[in-house]
This record gives C-alpha cells, structure tokens and sequence, in this order.
C-alpha cells in the first residue's frame, strides 16, 4: 500500500471534476477574486471521464478505497451521474460521495443514488435565508437546500453536513443547524 510522508496509508482520493461554483462564498471564492463572470479553466484543462477513471484504476492497485468528488460545484459538471457509474464500474466496492453546496440537489439525488454514489457531503453555513445569501453570494434559500438533502435521504443516500463558522458572523447558527439535522438523521460537522 502507497503511504504519504508520515507513513499513513494512502486509502482516499479526493478529486475536482470542475473549478466552476454558482456560489461565491466569501471564505472559498470571494467574489473580489471569482466574480461571476470570472474565467475558469478551459474545458480542455479539466480532467476528462476517462482520464479521471483511469487515475482511480490506477490508484485501486494500490490500496484505493474512496473516491471523493468535488469542485467547484461538482453538479454543475455535464453529465456527472454517468462519472459517478464509471467510477462505480472500477470496483464495485469503493466508498463514494461528492460534496456539494446542496442547491442543485434535488434535481439530482434521485441520479445520483442509481449512478452508484453512496454519500453526499452537503456543505450548510445557516438556515437563516438572509445569512445563507450573504455568505453564498447567490440567491438560494434554506428550503432549496432542505429540499435538496430530504430528497438525498430519501433516494437512499446517506448524508453529512459541513459547517463553516465565521467569527462574528454565523455561530448563532450553530445550534438551529444541529438540532435540525439530527432530526433529519444528518451527520453534522463542524469547523
């Protein structure tokens, strides 16, 4: 098995299919540097299904165990829910999720659970729509994202939360957002 330089086996890769975000939060893409017409990769310079698959082949050999997905935004990536199948073709075992911000989740959860992905990562700073709008830069609500990881849950996902706590901004959040997703059975994490 492959290690990293501290002798820890190297089991996980964390891979971004796309730079693109429909949010602009202020501590991952600020708006002052990714506004939103700001000039992303090419498509060109983005890892292709086949080249990401072939990484994962190639990793597997090596003790691979999880793969995952990110970005940018990974829903946004064209044609996700077939990467997701590729991958789960590699090896009918691996462990994989994608994390997302939650805004395009319902559209999606239903595709993604028969694609072969096991669990989404749903990245949730406040259930106050106004504090949600000011940290995403974007016009999404609390329900859009609700909506999104209820209809996760229920196309068989499993589903974690991250929570980012700015100082002086969103801690008040905190609790609203764990009791919430307990009762909705969501693991929670935050930083």
């Amino acid at each position: 098995m492959t290690e990293d330089s501290l002798g820890r086996p190297l089991k996980d890769l964390r891979i971004s299919v796309t730079d693109r975000c429909n949010f602009r939060c202020n501590y991952c893409m600020p708006p002052e540097e990714f506004s939103y017409n700001h000039e992303f990769l090419p498509r060109s310079e983005i890892l292709s299904f086949e080249e990401i698959t072939l990484i994962i082949k190639s990793m597997l050999k090596l003790g691979l165990k999880k793969v995952r997905i990110t970005g940018g935004e990974p829903l946004l990536r064209k044609d996700i829910c077939k990467l997701i199948s590729m991958i789960r073709e590699c090896d009918s075992d691996l462990d994989i999720a994608l994390t997302t911000n939650g805004s395009l989740l319902g559209k999606f959860a239903q595709d993604l659970a028969k694609s072969g992905l096991d669990r989404v990562t749903v990245s949730v700073d406040a259930i106050d729509d106004e504090l949600i709008r000011e940290i995403s830069n974007s016009t999404v609500s609390s329900k859009e994202i609700i909506d999104g990881i209820i209809a996760a849950k229920n196309s068989g996902l499993e589903v974690k939360i991250n929570t980012v706590v700015i100082n002086g901004f969103n801690e008040n959040q905190i609790l609203p957002l764990v009791e919430l997703f307990y009762r909705m059975r969501c693991c929670c994490q935050v930083y």
